[in-house]
């Protein structure tokens, strides 16, 4: 607990920023969403930035190991897919380790290789790239957003652009450009946890698959057990290689906004690998000579600001199988069980409501709790992301503003790519 500060605030002098570069499109934060953006919008000829704060791209795709893939949609997703399989990247039908729950769709990606594919794919693009960059908020003027300010090893700098991306999950640039947002998170969602993931190597696989499915009382017992020696709860689900165990955690109640639950939740989580660890090569068939392989660079966030979009997609257009006049995409089956297939994507869902200049991309996407929590996932991020950049390219090109984009030329453009659109 941080003790009381002597006084409640201090006052930073003016100065002048520095401008540091401009281009037509500068998409901030390089997660599945974000290198989407930078990728489509450079390929249909915009000149692009893309500004990460990590040293490597993908986010919580690689970064975060948050490796399993459900759904593979048509354009850029399937692009890693074909370029992940060209390099053996993963266990393509994680079915057949016997893990239960997995359909033969469901398919692990090796996250480094992900890194090398997707630095590959911008660079290619000819995307201005620009690693160990925080954006940390939005310039703006005339109740739009004309660049953002960032900070890295060379200070505090601007990058002005024509239009601009949010890509950082958390909705850090609309935030602070006065863009309308929703923060409640619902704590009974998969959205409202926050995780670190780690992974254990060096299994035998198929000894561990065959203790679960003969012993399952046993194994029950098991992860009662080792939950109660992490405080949390722990799924362990086969990783990009049959060798090594992806450790997922599921810890509630924190926000990802707030440096104090971010650093609570790596400390605690780190805290509790080693005893969860030890417990399974003493007690866990198949884990015998295991150790500990690697652990995730990036905290896995899952929820915490929703743009306030021209569109709020809900729940109950999903129920009512809504059509939508601005579809603009497919969303695949979402991570929730009871998720519906094929849902169509409204723009308006990536335009805020009065801001100009700006659109999102990713997680902080425009729905209900509900809707929110059934795609925030990667997959989908990379839809949207790809949505965003060819969109913020056509604004660019054409001077309008990206909520005033021609819908058909949009879907034009996106089907020449391979984005799958309404039917």
């Amino acid at each position: 607990m941080n003790k009381v500060p002597s006084v409640e605030t201090i006052s930073e002098p003016a100065k002048k920023i520095k401008v540091f570069a401009e281009a037509q499109v500068v998409v901030v934060g390089g997660g599945p969403g974000g290198v989407s953006a930078a990728i489509a919008a450079a390929r249909e000829g915009a000149d692009t930035i893309l500004i990460e704060r990590y040293g490597h791209l993908g986010g919580m795709a690689s970064g975060g190991l948050v490796l399993m893939m459900d759904q593979w949609p048509a354009g850029l997703c399937y692009e890693w897919f074909e370029r992940l399989s060209a390099l053996e990247g993963g266990i393509r039908d994680i079915s057949k380790t016997k893990e239960p729950g997995l359909s033969k769709h469901s398919w692990m990606m090796d996250p480094e290789l992900l890194k090398c594919i997707l630095n590959d794919m911008t660079l290619k693009s000819k995307v201005r790239l620009f690693l160990h960059s925080w954006g940390a908020s939005a310039i703006t003027e005339d109740n739009g957003v004309k660049g953002v300010i960032f900070e890295s090893k060379q200070g505090r700098q601007a990058i002005l652009g024509e239009v601009i991306i949010d890509c950082t999950g958390d909705g850090d640039i609309f935030a602070s450009a006065g863009a309308e947002f929703d923060g409640l998170v619902d704590q009974q969602l998969r959205s409202s946890q926050i995780a670190s993931v780690y992974r254990i190597g060096n299994i035998d696989f198929d000894k561990f698959s065959d203790f679960r499915a003969n012993e399952p009382d046993k194994w029950q017992k098991m992860r009662d057990e080792f939950d109660a020696i992490a405080g949390f709860h722990m799924g362990p689900v086969p990783a990009s290689r049959p060798d090594v165990m992806w450790m997922n955690s599921f810890i509630r109640g924190r926000s990802t906004l707030k440096v104090e639950d971010l650093t609570f939740i790596e400390t605690t989580i780190r805290k509790a690998m080693l005893p969860v660890h030890e417990y399974f090569k003493k007690n866990v068939p198949g884990f015998e000579k295991a150790y500990l392989y690697d652990s995730a660079s990036q905290i896995g966030t899952r929820g915490s600001r929703r743009l306030i979009g021209e569109h709020t997609l809900t729940k109950k257009e999903l129920d009512e199988h809504k059509t939508f006049a601005d579809a603009i995409g497919v969303f695949p089956k979402g991570a929730a069980p009871n998720a519906p297939r094929n849902v169509p994507l409204p723009y308006g869902c990536l335009v805020p409501v009065k801001v100009d200049g700006l659109l999102v991309a990713g997680r902080n996407f425009s729905a209900d709790p509900v809707v929110n929590n059934m795609f925030n996932v990667i997959p989908h991020c990379v839809v949207m992301g790809q949505v965003a950049g060819t969109a913020a390219a056509l604004a660019a090109k054409n001077k309008v503003a990206p909520r005033k984009v021609d819908l058909k030329a949009l879907r034009t453009r996106l089907s020449a790519q391979g984005t799958e659109m309404p039917k």
